[in-house]
């Protein structure tokens, strides 16, 4: 199990998706920028050791990890120390480096990111998994038993990706793991001319299958490819003012409310 120290009494997120390729990475980096930018202390940990993208998207690549007596420290995106990260991509010498690893190695180098991290006090820990439900899930929630508040499920509008949720939601469900809500990310694309939306992969079935299994359905967030080139700052505070940055703002004020709701209602 995790050693509780390492992150007190911080709320523990696990961000989720039935398939690749959903924006899941992006997700979890927005919702990290976007509770500092609340004033939270937020540790981001990404253990997709396949594809490690989080370095990436923060503009951190090339950053050292270092070791102290409580273990490994983080890699700071910030001077305030207010956003720590940790991901396999610190460690690996080449972006391009491929992570050609059996099962248990994979579960062994998980269970440090989870046990031998020096956090220090967080509000917020988001976790940023691999797609599917594998051995890394399942090494992830036995060790993070009793102090996982649940769970954020990332999708895009199109069927074949809502059925892979449903698998994803299965898990949760077996293994005890709370649905805080499901996000519907690529939904519509904005034209940056006229602000009209074209639903290029349809819309609205992640919010249909909220309704239908009665998880709250956080917000649908639109293409837009600025995001991808956004370093190290929020969308909602980049971005002030358009469709992507209002959508990411909902998204992650109505967690808020819910995660405080539940905390409230306990």
């Amino acid at each position: 199990m995790i050693r509780e120290d390492k992150v007190l009494q911080s709320t523990v997120i696990l961000v989720l998706s039935g398939k690749g390729g959903v924006g899941k990475s992006t997700v979890s980096t927005q919702l990290a920028l976007g509770l500092r930018e609340k004033d939270y202390k937020v540790g981001l940990l990404d253990i997709d050791l396949c594809g490690p993208s989080i370095p990436h998207l923060l503009g951190l690549e090339g950053s050292a990890v270092h070791r102290c007596p409580e273990g490994w420290v983080p890699v700071y995106a910030d001077k305030e120390q207010k956003l720590a990260v940790m991901s396999i991509g610190f460690l690996l010498s080449d972006r391009k480096e491929s992570v050609i690893w059996r099962g248990p190695k994979k579960t062994s180098m998980i269970k440090q990111f989870l046990q031998d991290v020096h956090w220090q006090e967080l509000d917020y820990l988001i976790i940023d998994t691999p797609p599917g439900t594998s051995d890394e899930h399942i090494t992830v929630v036995e060790n993070l038993a009793g102090i996982c508040d649940g769970a954020v499920i990332v999708t895009t509008p199109q069927q074949v990706a809502l059925e892979d949720v449903r698998k994803e939601l299965s898990f949760c469900k077996r293994t005890g793991v709370k649905l805080l809500g499901i996000v519907e990310n690529m939904s519509g694309f904005v034209c940056p001319n006229c602000t009209e939306c074209s639903n290029i992969f349809s819309t609205g079935g992640g919010k249909s299958l909220a309704e239908v299994t009665g998880i709250p359905f956080l917000g649908a967030i639109p293409i837009d490819p600025k995001v991808s080139t956004a370093r190290n700052g929020s969308i909602m505070g980049q971005m002030s003012g358009t469709s992507v940055a209002k959508a990411f703002t909902h998204v992650l004020d109505t967690l808020i409310t819910n995660l405080e709701n539940a905390e409230k209602e306990s």
